[in-house]
């Protein structure tokens, strides 16, 4: 791949982490929960749909994996929003469904710190 092929991924990249982080953010800040946030805000939608295009752009690279990471983030946290609300809407559930919301919030930041930290390093996340 031509290095200036490789920066344009690079960007887009980029942009992909924080369209989640924009959406992950505004759940941190707003009366919304993190996990919420990142699955019906747009940004996320958004980015995730970029992933889904841009990835076989980046076959062979490094930034393969971040395409990956990003796409498997949103959909385990979709799965995970599920079996949440599925315990929150039982009366019994609703103290296992709140805080595992709170720790599905937790680790879909986790998982875009450290998708972005090694981007900046230029290395793979898997």
């Amino acid at each position: 791949m031509l290095k200036n092929e490789n920066a344009n991924l690079e960007k887009i990249v980029f942009i992909i982490y924080l369209l989640h982080f924009f959406s992950a953010l505004t759940g941190l800040l707003t009366p919304a929960l993190i996990v919420t946030a990142f699955l019906t805000g747009w940004p996320s939608i958004v980015a995730v749909i970029m992933s889904y295009f841009w990835r076989n752009d980046a076959d062979g690279t490094y930034l393969e994996s971040h395409f990956s990471w990003l796409i498997r983030t949103f959909w385990f946290t979709v799965l995970w929003l599920i079996v949440a609300w599925f315990f929150i809407v039982t009366i019994i559930g609703m103290v296992i469904g709140i805080p595992m919301l709170l720790a599905v919030g937790i680790w879909v930041m986790y998982r875009l710190l450290k998708g972005i930290f090694a981007m900046n390093s230029r290395r793979g996340v898997l």
